[in-house]
């Protein structure tokens, strides 16, 4: 039912007051959109300190910062990155649809079609995105199981001896010892550039197959 702006804002401050009174500030939970000078310094800088609720998040959480973060602890660097899509032959598109949101849209756009001529498109997402409809291939995993699906990939890589043996490393002796089930000695494997991959296996790789 429509009602008023001062109706409304007498609500959302009678049910914060409720909260307050009940000692239970953190249920009031602030997100926000991208930035303005009132959503950033008043809304999410003031009012949740003060109302005393450490749930407050802000548009970079879910953008500009949530990407950093996968170079950052992949690769220790965290800044902004782009792909080199004019030489992509295999594009796996993981959750996020880059023809219509995500960073360099125009770009993403721009080489998509070639990319579709030269290689194949991999899509892994719940909901039929524009880059789903366009894509060889279309993974409607149920939402929730991507890390599910990751390791299974992961898993089948490792036993069957697809990983890259130039950056990852690979047996001392030769044989692979990936096998389903079964502990490796850690001391068993040269690792090269990644960094405790068969402590990975052996805590919870090993009995993620498919």
């Amino acid at each position: 039912v429509p009602i008023r702006w001062d109706k409304a804002l007498d609500a959302l401050a009678d049910k914060m007051m409720e909260l307050r009174k009940n000692n239970e500030p953190e249920k009031l939970m602030y997100m926000r959109g991208r930035y303005s000078p009132t959503s950033t310094d008043l809304l999410y800088g003031t009012l949740p300190k003060i109302f005393g609720t450490p749930n407050y998040y802000s548009h970079s959480a879910i953008c500009a910062e949530a990407e950093k973060m996968g170079p950052g602890y992949t690769q220790g660097f965290f800044g902004y990155r782009d792909y080199d899509l004019a030489k992509t032959k295999c594009l796996v598109v993981w959750g996020c649809d880059p023809l219509s949101s995500n960073r360099q849209v125009p770009n993403a756009i721009a080489k998509f079609s070639d990319i579709l001529d030269r290689g194949t498109v991999i899509a892994v997402d719940p909901r039929m995105s524009a880059s789903v409809a366009k894509a060889n291939e279309w993974l409607p995993i149920k939402p929730g199981e991507d890390g599910a699906l990751a390791a299974g990939i992961a898993h089948v890589l490792l036993t069957e001896g697809s990983w890259s043996k130039e950056f990852v490393g690979s047996f001392k002796d030769g044989k692979n010892l990936f096998k389903t089930g079964a502990t490796v000695d850690e001391t068993a494997f040269a690792e090269k550039q990644t960094h405790g991959i068969v402590k990975f296996w052996n805590i919870e790789l090993k009995d993620r197959t498919p």
